[in-house]
């Protein structure tokens, strides 16, 4: 090749370069006043929860996924909020449910791709025979590179705003079942300190129905007593070791299934204590409602599935306006493809910068697309109307039990009271001789069926107002 051939080369490959240089700053430019218009004009637009999607999937996997069970060792101390933090963290529901919201982020993201700039390079090399096409109708090309950015679509307008609909929802689904996990985890910590203090009464009375029974056999043998009276005392003493072998399985299962939910070792001995949750029923069933209606996972769920159906029978409806879109392709043409043959002049460098407009003249599917959108939107709206009349039914309901239930607690609270008092009057009369021993016995025998009585029905008003948190959307108060 000859030094004049070299040096056309060379400023061929120049003026290329150049050209591709101020084709991209151009492109830079149109696409930072575009943006900072865009943004000025529609803040409705940004998505509020793209900022958590920043977040590595693998880190979002690892902070996701609950942490590996402690080893046994000594005894583990836990107080009612220890043990619902420590069953959130370690619940492998809530983890999916995250990684779920996580993705909801993801997709939501990857819709609103379109409303920002998309640069694209490439080549289309290839031989020709004839007119220069290549497959889609472009031209064949040594270097492309192409923008797009979509500045007026309603229909996607609809669509990202139902996608960050859809988010909303996947974080009311993490709330739903965290809020699942504190009542099971909750429910299981109060039942086994009840059944734990059952059990130490338990112990008591096994011990009171043995020496009612070894008393009643002496006066058998002294023949002071008929054989059947030794006979109801085996029987209640029999009673008393069943009921307590009963209470030891439950705790057993009960124990299991608190290590399941916290994730601890299976011999991890645990250690609970007596705790009282936040009194719900004393409230006015008005202010149940009115907090529930505000609170329910459940209508907040029905109410942004109804907002992601506006928005999408909102873009059906806009589908019926044009569409524009910001298109620039910038072609680097190789004269091999004969485009000289077919055209008057051959220019290697090609630039293409505007707007593209598609104006919709008739487009059959759009009224049915709408009518769709709109039933939807219905059907939504009377799931939301049906959620509330539910929700407040339910609540109502649950108040009125509640507070039976705290009556039936203060009678047991009196039945206890009253077999305490004639307890401390059967001890006073045994110590002038007026009663014998297992008189005393047997009112202690009392005492601690009134105890049993009493811890059932203070456990069934726990459980109750448990519900009724539940229910009014305030069981994270256990949190606090």
């Amino acid at each position: 090749m000859t030094l004049r051939a070299r040096g056309r080369v060379t400023r061929r490959v120049t003026r290329n370069v150049l050209a591709l240089g101020r084709f991209t700053m151009l492109l830079a430019a149109m696409c930072g006043t575009l943006c900072a218009q865009q943004t000025r004009s529609e803040p409705a637009v940004s998505l509020p929860t793209v900022s958590v999607s920043t977040v590595p999937v693998s880190t979002a996997v690892r902070q996701a996924t609950p942490q590996a069970s402690e080893p046994a060792g000594e005894t583990r101390k836990l107080t009612l909020k220890q043990t619902v933090n420590l069953a959130i963290q370690s619940s492998r529901d809530v983890s999916l449910a995250r990684l779920r919201y996580i993705a909801s982020q993801r997709e939501a993201g990857l819709t609103h791709s379109r409303f920002l700039p998309n640069v694209y390079a490439g080549s289309g090399v290839a031989y020709t025979n004839g007119f220069p096409l290549i497959a889609g109708g472009g031209a064949p090309a040594l270097f492309s590179l192409s923008y797009e950015q979509a500045l007026l679509d309603l229909p996607g307008r609809g669509e990202l705003r139902a996608a960050e609909q859809k988010v909303e929802q996947q974080r009311l689904e993490v709330q739903s079942i965290r809020d699942a996990i504190i009542v099971r985890a909750a429910s299981a910590y109060l039942e086994l300190a009840k059944v734990r203090r059952e059990a130490e009464l338990l112990q008591k009375e096994r011990e009171s129905a043995q020496q009612i029974l070894d008393y009643t056999q002496k006066r058998l043998e002294a023949g002071y007593e008929l054989p059947v009276e030794v006979t109801k005392a085996q029987l209640t003493a029999a009673r008393v070791a069943q009921r307590l072998a009963q209470l030891e399985d439950q705790d057993e299962s009960l124990s299991d299934q608190l290590r399941t939910l916290l994730g601890l070792a299976p011999e991890q001995a645990l250690e609970v204590m007596p705790e009282d949750i936040p009194p719900v029923a004393t409230q006015a069933a008005a202010d149940l409602v009115r907090q529930a209606l505000v609170n329910s996972v459940a209508i907040k769920e029905a109410e942004t599935e109804r907002a992601a159906s506006e928005a999408r029978l909102k873009g059906e409806r806009g589908a019926r306006w044009p569409t524009i879109s910001i298109i620039g392709q910038y072609n680097i043409l190789a004269r091999f493809n004969e485009y000289d043959v077919f055209f008057n002049k051959f220019q290697r460098n090609n630039v293409i910068a505007g707007f593209d407009v598609k104006i919709p003249v008739f487009a059959a599917r759009t009224s049915s697309a709408i009518s769709v959108a709109q039933a939807n939107v219905a059907a939504a709206q009377a799931q939301v109307e049906n959620k509330r009349s539910e929700i407040t039914a339910d609540v109502r309901a649950k108040a009125r039990q509640a507070r039976g239930i705290d009556m039936s607690r203060e009678v047991a609270r009196l039945e206890l009271a009253l077999a305490q008092d004639n307890l401390q009057v059967l001890q006073a009369q045994l110590q002038q001789g007026r009663i014998s021993t297992r008189d005393v016995e047997n009112a202690l025998l009392e005492e601690n069926d009134k105890w049993l009585a009493f811890l059932d029905a203070d456990f069934a008003r726990q459980q109750a107002q448990l519900d009724l948190l539940s229910t009014t959307g305030q069981v994270a108060t256990l949190l606090q």
